[in-house]
């Protein structure tokens, strides 16, 4: 392992789940407003195969994405990058510039100074005030969700 200072660095490990520790599907909603995972995701979890597993973690990152994508948008990755390493954001694989607008986001909700995350609002994005914007994207996450899960399993997601 790394030194640092005398103390060792555990080397970072990947996630092994999306859960973010705010579980509503034992409330009985159909889709996490958590994870945003369905249900019955969540349940069986541990007895997927990776396969299922990365198909579930790709599905939440478009829909995640798109969410981001419609308030707001990257204009200098690398000022984005940037900021990221400040905050202690690791990166993941796979991950786009929007996944990491989302982690920044959701670290800096007070008020996000979206030139040195290297961010600019959409029109839409414009129209919220910025201690709201991640919350905003986040319910248009869990929107995004449901509506997928409504449109695989033709049951709505009350």
């Amino acid at each position: 392992m790394p030194e640092t200072g005398g103390i060792q660095a555990r080397p970072r490990r990947e996630r092994t789940s999306p859960c973010i520790g705010v579980c509503s599907t034992t409330f009985g909603d159909l889709v996490c407003r958590g994870c945003k995972r369905f249900a019955h995701e969540v349940v069986d979890w541990n007895g997927y195969e990776a396969d299922q597993r990365l198909a579930i973690w790709r599905r939440l990152a478009a829909l995640r994405d798109a969410s981001v994508a419609a308030f707001v948008s990257v204009v200098d990755a690398d000022a984005l990058e940037a900021a990221a390493a400040r905050m202690h954001i690791a990166p993941v694989p796979e991950q786009t510039p929007l996944t990491l607008a989302y982690e920044t986001l959701r670290r800096t909700r007070g008020a996000p100074d979206f030139a040195a995350l290297g961010l600019a609002t959409s029109p839409a994005g414009a129209a919220i005030p910025p201690a709201e914007l991640f919350a905003t994207i986040s319910r248009e996450f869990l929107t995004r969700s449901t509506a997928a899960y409504e449109r695989n399993f033709r049951i709505p997601a009350e």
